[in-house]
C-alpha cells in the first residue's frame, strides 16, 4: 500500500475511534487514540497478524476493541496510558523548553521589529512615532512592565534617552536591517540593566516584579507539594507490592484477586511516581540555578554601585557590560519563573489520572488485603539483601559491575527503570526494585539489576529467555512500554505528527502490522533511591514541547493568566 494511502487509512481509523467515543460522551485526543491502536494490535489475545496488511474486517475489529478500552472508566491501565500521553505531549527537557520558549518570544516580536527596521521616517512626527515604537519594543522584549502603562513607558523612555537620544535616529536609519536588529537588542539589554539598577537604588522599577523573591517563595512551596504527592504515591505502591508479592506465592489467591487489577494499579502508581521524580528533578535544578543567580545579581549590583559611586559621568565601556549582564541575568530569572509555573501546572494535571485507586481499592478493601502482611519500602528491600552479593568467579562468560570497581557506577543506564528483570519475568509482571549494590549484569552492552543474588544468578543463566518473557508481558500491558522504557522492542505507531509521542517524524506510515517490529534506539535510567528526593539523574527520554503556556511574561497585574498554545507542526513543515 502506498505511504499516502496507508497514512489515510490510519487517520480514518483514529478519526472513527474518536467519533465513536464522542458518541458515548467521551472526548479522546488523536494521540490517545493512536496509542490505543498500538496497544490493541500488540496484545496477542486480540489476534492481529503482525505480518499482513489490515483488512476491512481487521479495521472494524480494531476500532471496536479500541473504543471498548477507551470507554472503560474503571481500568488503571487506561489511566496510565492517558497519563503517559498527557506527559509526553506537555513535558520536555529544560533545555528544549527554554529554547522553544525563546523562539516563541522572538516570533512574537517579529512584526514589531519589522515596523522599526523597515521604517523610512523623515518628518519630526514620523521620527517621534518611530522612537515610541522602539520604546515599546524595548518593553516587550524585556518583559519588564506593560507598554500601555504610562509610568512604565516614561521610565523606559528616560532610560533609553540616556543612551540613545532621539537625535541619533538618523544614524540608526542608515544601518542595514541586520545591524538595526542587533542595535535594538543591545539597547534593550542596556535599558533593562539601567532600570534594574535604578530599582535596586529605590529610584525606579515601575512594573518590575521581584522575581528573586517570588521564586524563593514558589520553589519551596512547589517542592513541598511534589514531595508530599511522591510520598503518597510511594506508600501506595509499597502496599500494592506487598499484596502482589503474597499473591505471586499463592496461585489460589492469585485467581481470587485477578479481577481487582492490582498489577495495573501498581503500574499506574509507579508511572505517576516516575513522572513526579522527573518534575522534582527539574525543580531542584531551578532551585540551584536561582540560588546561584541571586548571588550573581547581588555581586553585579554591588559592582555597579562601586563603579558609579560619587561620579557625575562614567565611561560606557565600564557600565554597559554590567547593564547587559544584569539584563541577561534577569532574563534567566524570567525563564525560571516560567519553568516553575509550567512544572507546577503539569504536576496538578497528573493527579486526575489516579482516579481508579479510590474506586477499586477503598481503604477498607486495602486493609483486608493487607491483613497480616508486612509493607516494605524500596529502601528496606534493598537493605535486606545488601550483603548477598554476586560472586564474579561463579561466571566465566558474564560480566558483573560493582560500585567500588566501576567508574560512574551510579550513572549506568539500567534496563527496566531499575526494576528486577528476573522477578518481573517470572511473576507475570511484579515490580520489585533492583539493588545495584549486589552486582549489575552487563549483557550485550546493556545493564540489569536484581533484587536478590538468586534472581541475578537465574537470570544470568538464560538472559534472552527472560528478556523475551518481559517483552511478551508488555504486549499485554502496553503501558509497560513507557514505564519500563521498552522502546527498543516496540516501535511507536506514528500516523502523523500530532500522534507522535516520541517527536519523531515520518512521511511514510505503514499499515502492515509488521511495521511495529522495527527497532529504534532509546535510553533508560535507573530510579533514584527513594530515601532521598533531593538529587536525581536529570536526563530522561522525553519529547520536545508541543504545548506552550503563553501570557506568563509582562503585564500590569499581579495575577498571571496563562493561555495554552498548541505548537505541533504539520508533517510538511518538518
Amino acid at each position: 500500500m502506498p505511504p499516502t494511502q496507508a497514512e489515510s487509512v490510519i487517520k480514518n481509523i483514529i478519526r472513527e475511534i474518536g467519533q465513536e467515543c464522542a458518541a458515548h460522551g467521551e472526548t479522546v485526543s488523536e494521540t490517545l487514540a493512536a496509542f490505543m491502536v498500538k496497544a490493541v494490535v500488540l496484545d496477542p489475545s486480540n489476534g492481529f497478524n503482525m505480518d499482513r496488511t489490515l483488512m476491512k474486517s481487521d479495521v472494524q475489529k480494531l476500532v471496536k476493541l479500541c473504543v471498548s478500552r477507551l470507554l472503560d472508566s474503571k481500568n488503571p491501565s487506561l489511566d496510565t496510558i492517558k497519563m503517559q500521553v498527557y506527559f509526553d505531549m506537555n513535558y520536555t527537557s529544560r533545555e528544549e523548553f527554554l529554547e522553544e520558549h525563546h523562539r516563541i518570544l522572538e516570533s512574537r516580536l517579529g512584526s514589531v521589529i519589522r515596523e522599526i527596521t523597515d521604517n523610512r521616517a523623515c518628518t519630526r512626527e514620523e521620527l517621534e512615532s518611530l522612537y515610541r515604537k522602539i520604546v515599546s519594543y524595548v518593553l516587550l522584549r524585556s518583559g519588564l512592565g506593560s507598554p500601555t502603562d504610562i509610568k512604565v513607558v516614561r521610565e523606559a523612555t528616560a532610560a533609553l534617552q540616556s543612551i540613545f537620544p532621539q537625535a541619533e535616529l538618523g544614524t540608526f536609519l542608515t544601518l542595514s536591517k541586520k545591524d538595526k536588529e542587533c542595535q535594538l537588542k543591545e539597547l534593550t539589554m542596556v535599558v533593562t540593566g539601567i532600570r534594574l539598577f535604578n530599582r535596586d537604588c529605590g529610584k525606579g522599577g515601575e512594573g518590575i516584579d521581584d522575581l528573586p523573591a517570588i521564586l524563593q517563595e514558589a520553589i519551596p512551596a512547589t517542592t513541598q507539594h511534589i514531595d508530599s504527592q511522591l510520598q503518597i504515591a510511594q506508600d501506595q505502591a509499597y502496599r500494592y507490592t506487598a499484596i502482589l508479592e503474597t499473591v505471586a506465592k499463592n496461585p489460589l489467591l492469585s485467581m481470587e484477586l485477578q479481577p481487582y487489577m492490582l498489577k495495573e494499579a501498581l503500574y499506574n502508581m509507579r508511572q505517576y511516581e516516575t513522572f513526579l521524580q522527573i518534575i522534582l528533578s527539574d525543580i531542584i535544578t531551578c532551585a540551584q540555578e536561582v540560588e546561584m543567580m541571586i548571588k550573581q545579581l547581588g555581586a553585579q549590583l554591588e559592582q555597579l554601585k562601586m563603579t558609579v559611586k560619587s561620579k557625575t559621568a562614567v565611561p560606557t565601556s565600564q557600565v554597559f557590560p554590567i547593564f547587559i549582564a544584569l539584563s541577561n541575568l534577569w532574563t534567566s530569572f524570567q525563564d525560571e519563573t516560567v519553568l516553575i509555573s509550567v512544572l507546577s501546572n503539569l504536576t496538578t494535571h497528573l493527579e486526575p489520572f489516579l482516579g481508579t485507586h479510590e474506586l477499586l481499592f477503598p481503604e477498607k478493601v486495602m486493609q483486608n488485603l493487607l491483613d497480616g502482611l508486612t509493607v516494605k519500602t524500596d529502601v528496606c528491600r534493598m537493605k535486606e539483601h545488601m550483603e548477598d552479593r554476586v560472586h564474579p568467579v561463579d561466571f566465566r562468560k558474564q560480566e558483573w559491575l560493582f560500585p567500588e570497581t566501576t567508574a560512574n557506577f551510579d550513572k549506568l543506564l539500567i534496563q527496566y527503570r531499575g526494576f528486577c528483570a528476573y522477578t518481573f519475568a517470572t511473576t507475570d509482571g511484579l515490580l520489585l526494585p533492583g539493588n545495584p549494590a549486589i552486582g549489575i549484569l552487563k549483557y550485550k552492552e546493556k545493564y540489569y539489576t536484581f533484587n536478590t543474588r538468586d534472581a541475578a544468578y537465574l537470570f544470568a543463566e538464560s538472559p534472552e529467555n527472560y528478556i523475551d518473557l518481559i517483552k511478551e508481558k508488555a504486549k499485554k500491558n502496553a503501558e509497560l512500554i513507557q514505564l519500563l522504557e521498552l522502546h527498543q522492542q516496540f516501535e511507536t505507531l506514528i500516523p502523523y505528527s500530532q500522534a507522535n509521542l516520541r517527536r519523531k517524524v515520518t512521511h511514510s506510515v505503514q499499515t502492515d502490522l509488521s511495521h511495529m517490529r522495527r527497532e529504534n534506539c532509546s535510553q533508560v535510567y535507573p530510579p533514584k533511591d527513594a530515601s532521598t528526593q533531593s538529587m536525581r539523574e536529570s536526563s530522561t527520554r522525553v519529547p520536545r514541547p508541543q504545548i506552550y503556556i503563553a501570557g506568563l511574561r509582562g503585564g500590569q497585574g499581579k495575577i498571571t493568566y496563562g493561555v495554552k498554545v498548541n505548537l505541533t507542526r504539520a508533517v510538511d513543515e518538518t
